[in-house]
């Protein structure tokens, strides 16, 4: 299962951006079923980055946004571009109706 967080950040709240991203990454990366993680600013257009997780199993994820990790993780997550972020094979998602908003 593969999570894409996209962030836009004005250059001018860059430092303050990072400063909250950093203890985010780190607690993600120490979570159990924590495949891979990266984080970057895209090569293009600089305001613009991403965090992308990789999980053994949509459980997995859901676990490490628990309650524990909430305030350190959330100020970064509520900066998120509002979007879909969770991804998975299309066989283990099955029939995938869209959500109603």
């Amino acid at each position: 299962m593969i999570v894409v967080s996209r962030f836009r950040v004005p250059e001018a709240e860059r430092a303050s951006f990072e400063a909250a991203a950093a203890p985010a990454v780190q607690l993600l990366s120490a979570q159990p079923g924590l495949v891979s993680i990266d984080f970057g600013v895209n090569l293009d257009e600089p305001e613009l980055w991403a965090l992308v997780t990789r999980w053994v199993d949509v459980g997995s994820y859901r676990r490490a946004l628990g309650s524990t990790n909430r305030p350190v993780l959330w100020p970064l997550l509520a900066l998120a571009i509002d979007e879909p972020s969770a991804y998975d094979a299309a066989e283990a998602v099955g029939q995938n109706l869209p959500r109603t908003r």
